[in-house]
């Protein structure tokens, strides 16, 4: 089953950092830096040190994390991360 819409949730110790709909996620994976679309299949990965940058409406948006992980599944990107450079 796809999914059109594509929801980024971001998840820090202090608390939800980011949610809401996007377009575009991209993220500093453990092997490299990758792309989520809507439609994207479902996924698992550890994420490194680097920026979670998004685009909604338009607009791109960051946050640099120290490190994480992050999980796709039903059109709801979920990212747990440690913030800060």
């Amino acid at each position: 089953m796809k999914f059109k819409d594509l929801t980024l949730r971001v998840l820090t110790p202090e608390g939800t950092a980011f949610e809401g709909p996007v377009d575009a996620v991209w993220l500093p994976g453990s092997l490299s830096s990758f792309e989520v679309l809507p439609g994207h299949a479902p996924i698992i990965s550890s994420l490194d040190k680097g920026e979670v940058i998004w685009k909604a409406a338009g607009v791109k948006s960051a946050i640099a994390i120290r490190s994480g992980s992050m999980i796709l599944e039903d059109g709801l990107l979920t990212v747990c991360a440690q913030v800060g450079s």
